[in-house]
């Protein structure tokens, strides 16, 4: 065939305008940021946190909702299995935690899992991550918070016998306008993330402490009201209800990957990132399944169904022990839950100040105030977003839709992995993933089959998220991306 280019055309040239233009589109939706970039960009905020406070960060953002709420719609779908379903839902968690680890020791970024896939999958795909947590941190503190008032309803409960109107304590759907308590959490967690990072982490860590005492107790107190009968049978609903409670109870694993949103406020991220994501998730996996063990070892599983403040009942109904223990009770998890909702909220702020800073979203979530260290507007404009959303949306919808995408998340962070081995394996790790690429491999796996055990729904929705995130990614993100060749230090509007 005759070649038609002129003399003077290079043979790699384009032939058609049409053909460069989506050549040109195409290359900039798998352009990546090198690691060695992402590293230098690091500095505007303060580093102030050890491997006891990011430790407590992500044990903070993690033990809380899950057992002390979600438990309660758990156990009806596995029965006494549901220890098995902690076991599996912490399993699938495992594995990414430590491709997790591996990562946070290479690139010390606040970004997490969305800078990871930025420096090896490409901007899209980045998006696509960075896209997944934000529902996976935004919504899943407004679930957290959805949590907080009913136990504040059971300690009012006990102690003065009033309870907050279900139309102010409830949202639209389940028999309420308004969820007040949510809205009241989710405040109080903003005025003490505006103080800053170190002031935050100190409060954390006391409220982490609090919260596993309460546990502790709780266990101590609900072991001696077991009852062998209660185990009987173990698995009624088989496996399939075993593997829907773990897809489930996956939203009780969310936030052990919140250490890594610190990296850029951590003393020594390289080495104390990779210690505390694991650290966390293995005191967070054996309270879990203590609990759980307990909880159901007291109460017959079929009556946890449509239960609130589950654990408190199982104290009141189930041991007969006195109000005392579940007044107690009541107050660790208003405690716990007030943690979580100050740790996620934290790694969402820190999450959107990475994407700002690359142009993907509007400057305002990545300006620091001097005085704090601290993204200030950033905190206010997500905490206000959250509790909004809180006081009108109910728990399951936000716990299955957070799950559905913290998974993809997680499965971005195995292949991640196994990509940064091939294209730099010169690059020094503070941590190496175990027997890879069979564990990342093994982590991806089991993101996809918890995925595909959620309900048609939850896939509805994803899909929705994700659609409008793709929207708006070619329609503001692509255009204000840092690495456009042609406006490289282009400013977003805000």
């Amino acid at each position: 065939m005759e070649d038609r280019r002129t003399p003077e055309t290079p043979r790699n040239a384009p032939t058609s305008p049409g053909r460069s233009a989506a050549a040109g589109v195409a290359s900039r939706l798998v352009r990546r940021k090198p690691v060695e970039q992402l590293t230098a960009e690091t500095g505007q905020l303060r580093r102030s946190l050890g491997l006891a406070q990011l430790t407590m960060i992500s044990i903070g953002a993690t033990l809380g909702t899950g057992i002390f709420v979600v438990l309660g719609e758990a156990v009806p779908k596995a029965g006494p299995a549901v220890v098995l379903s902690f076991v599996l839902a912490g399993l699938t968690a495992l594995f990414s935690a430590l491709s997790y680890a591996e990562l946070a020791g290479m690139i010390p970024a606040s970004g997490s899992s969305y800078s990871y896939t930025y420096a090896t999958l490409g901007e899209l795909v980045a998006w696509v991550c960075g896209w997944c947590l934000i529902l996976e941190y935004g919504v899943s503190v407004a679930a957290v918070a959805v949590g907080w008032g009913q136990y504040l309803n059971e300690l009012l409960h006990l102690t003065v016998g009033v309870t907050i109107p279900q139309v102010f304590s409830q949202p639209p759907g389940e028999g309420g306008l308004i969820n007040i308590p949510a809205v009241v959490v989710v405040l109080l967690a903003m005025f003490l993330l505006l103080g800053g990072a170190r002031e935050s982490a100190r409060a954390n860590a006391v409220m982490v402490v609090i919260k596993v005492a309460t546990l502790l107790v709780f266990c101590a107190v609900a072991f001696t009201a077991v009852r062998d009968g209660n185990f009987t049978p173990f698995m009624p609903l088989g496996m399939a209800g075993v593997s829907a409670a773990g897809a489930t109870l996956f939203f009780s694993y969310i936030g052990f990957d919140a250490a890594s949103t610190a990296g850029e406020e951590a003393r020594d991220a390289r080495k104390d990132l990779p210690r505390a994501i694991v650290l966390s998730l293995l005191v967070v996996t054996a309270l879990y399944c203590l609990v759980a063990l307990a909880a159901v070892g007291a109460m017959p599983w079929s009556r946890f169904a449509d239960a609130e403040a589950v654990l408190s009942q199982v104290l009141t109904q189930a041991t007969g022990a006195g109000v005392l223990w579940s007044v107690l009770l009541s107050v660790g998890a208003l405690v716990a839950i007030s943690s979580v909702v100050l740790a996620v909220l934290y790694g969402q702020t820190r999450i959107l100040f990475s994407m700002s800073r690359d142009g993907l979203i509007p400057r305002v979530f990545s300006r620091v105030d001097e005085r704090t260290g601290t993204p200030r507007k950033n905190v206010v404009i997500v905490s206000l977003a959250v509790a909004v959303l809180s006081a009108a949306v109910p728990l399951g919808s936000l716990a299955d839709a957070t799950s559905i995408s913290t998974l993809f998340a997680f499965g971005l962070v195995n292949v991640a992995v196994l990509v940064l081995r091939r294209s730099r394996p010169e690059l020094p790790r503070g941590f190496r993933v175990p027997l890879s690429p069979v564990t990342p491999l093994l982590g991806a796996g089991f993101c996809l089959y918890m995925m595909a055990s959620l309900g048609a729904d939850t896939w509805l929705v994803f899909l929705g998220w994700m659609t409008a995130g793709l929207v708006l990614y070619f329609s503001y993100g692509m255009r204000r991306s840092r690495l456009n060749a042609s406006t490289p230090q282009a400013d977003p509007v805000e």
